[in-house]
């Protein structure tokens, strides 16, 4: 199916863990999503296309490190993280994504898969990581729910029913080009279609933007300073200990 969809980037198939899981169930998902990957690779027929090997192994430090390192030995273009941002608390995560940039090869693409809330996406940028995805910008979209510097806008709160701004001011999406607060807050209230079409368009556009400013702090020797103002803003003066403790263990502090 993916190379009939012509993908340039395609996922070898896994299983991916529920949390919480025994440690007897992640080994055998490993297992079985090691065989998978074989079985990924012998099938694949188009050289056009990279296959992304995907490792596994929850939040146990020790099965993380076993999966990585026998996927890391398949040689894949790129890896993946699978099994994150499953319901498992962020101080179990974080290590778990450390240690799996640390032993995934730096020169080939680290993506971390199903991750997109803005906090994370910084905290792992600083780990190593280069791709992810996520539902997050158009499942809260749907909601209602508007990403903005401090965090989220509630559209569907009466606040918002006489408030003249765009989203976010300075952004150049459609959504806060065309419309006003109180204009998508009322399309909330009545139903109207239109309001999660344009406030994913905006969320979207927000990560779209959060990510060019992360590339440019990185290009410029300055992500730590980058990674700090993004934490101020986002948290005021109580910063998570599992968000500082990401950015200390990836150097940019």
């Amino acid at each position: 199916m993916q190379e009939a969809l012509g993908a340039d980037i395609i996922m070898a198939f896994d299983e991916c863990p529920p949390y919480p899981a025994s440690p007897e169930y992640l080994k055998a998902s490993i297992e079985r999503t090691l065989r998978w990957l074989e079985r990924s690779l012998k099938a694949k027929t188009r050289s056009d296309q990279a296959l992304f090997a995907i490792a596994q192994g929850g939040i146990d430090l020790k099965l993380r490190r076993l999966s990585t390192e026998a996927t890391v030995a398949f040689g894949t273009p790129g890896f993946a993280i699978g099994g994150l941002a499953v319901g498992e608390p962020k101080e179990g995560m974080y290590p778990a994504v450390e240690l799996s940039t640390r032993l995934l090869p730096e020169e080939k693409p680290r993506y971390l898969m199903g991750v997109g809330h803005p906090e994370d996406l910084v905290a792992s940028v600083a780990l190593g990581v280069d791709m992810f995805d996520c539902v997050y910008p158009t499942r809260t979209g749907r909601f209602g729910y508007a990403l903005v510097h401090e965090g989220r806008l509630n559209l569907k709160l009466t606040r918002y029913l006489d408030d003249p701004r765009p989203i976010e001011e300075g952004c150049d999406c459609y959504a806060c080009m065309h419309y006003s607060r109180a204009y998508l807050s009322h399309l909330v209230r009545a139903e109207e279609m239109l309001a999660p079409r344009m406030i994913s368009l905006h969320n979207l556009r927000y990560l779209h933007r959060l990510m060019g400013a992360a590339r440019a702090a990185i290009q410029s020797g300055d992500y730590g300073g980058f990674a700090q103002d993004f934490a101020r803003q986002r948290f005021g003066h109580e910063i998570p200990r599992w968000f500082t403790q990401a950015l200390q263990a990836g150097g940019h502090w």
